[in-house]
C-alpha cells in the first residue's frame, strides 16, 4: 500500500473515530410486489399523438436529410443566397440537442424572442439531423421548420452550411 493511500486511511479514522453505525431497527418487508405498469409507454404515446395533431404534415422543407429553405415574399433571392453562403454573421446561437419537441418549442421561442429584442440580425439553430428518431424522422426538426414559418419575425431559413451542422443547423435572418 502507498504512502498515499495510508494517509488517507489514516484521515478517514480520524474522521470517524466516535461515530456509531444507524441500527436498522423498523425495516419492514413487502410481501406483495406491485405489478410493474408502463406508466412512461402510455405518456410517451400521448405527447406522440399531441405532437403529430400539432406539426404541418408532409412539409418537404423538413425532411431527414432534406436542406431547408424557406423566405417569406417580398425577401430579396439576394439576400436568401447570402444567408445560404453564410455571409450573415451569426448574432446568436441555440443548440436544441436532445430536447424533447415540446422543450426545443419552448426554448426556441424563447431564444427567438430575445434574440429579436437585442436586435440579432441572424441567428443559428442547431436541431440535428434526427439520427435516433427511428421511425418518425427527424421530430425536433420538423418542429424548428414548421415553428420558424409560422413565426412572424422570421424573414427567411435556410440550412446552415456544411462547418455549421449542415442539415442538422439553420440559420435564420429575423426583422431587424
Amino acid at each position: 500500500m502507498s504512502r498515499r493511500d495510508q494517509d488517507d486511511r489514516a484521515l478517514f479514522r480520524e474522521a470517524t473515530r466516535g461515530v456509531k453505525p444507524l441500527v436498522h431497527d423498523r425495516h419492514v418487508a413487502s410481501a406483495v410486489r406491485p405489478k410493474p405498469a408502463a406508466r412512461f409507454a402510455r405518456a410517451d404515446r400521448g405527447v406522440i399523438l399531441a405532437e403529430s395533431l400539432e406539426s404541418v404534415p408532409d412539409d418537404p422543407t423538413t425532411g431527414g436529410g432534406e436542406e431547408i429553405s424557406f423566405a417569406r415574399e417580398g425577401v430579396p433571392a439576394a439576400v436568401v443566397k447570402r444567408l445560404k453562403r453564410g455571409q450573415y454573421r451569426v448574432q446568436a446561437e441555440i443548440d436544441l440537442h436532445g430536447l424533447t419537441v415540446r422543450e426545443a418549442k419552448l426554448a426556441l421561442k424563447t431564444f427567438l424572442a430575445e434574440a429579436t429584442s437585442s436586435g440579432a440580425r441572424c441567428v443559428r439553430i442547431v436541431h440535428g439531423k434526427g439520427l435516433r428518431s427511428g421511425p418518425r424522422g427527424p421530430v425536433v426538426k420538423q418542429a424548428v421548420g414548421t415553428l420558424l414559418r409560422r413565426t412572424g419575425a422570421v424573414l427567411a431559413v435556410v440550412s446552415a452550411r456544411q462547418v455549421d451542422g449542415g442539415t442538422g443547423a439553420v440559420y435564420a435572418l429575423l426583422q431587424s
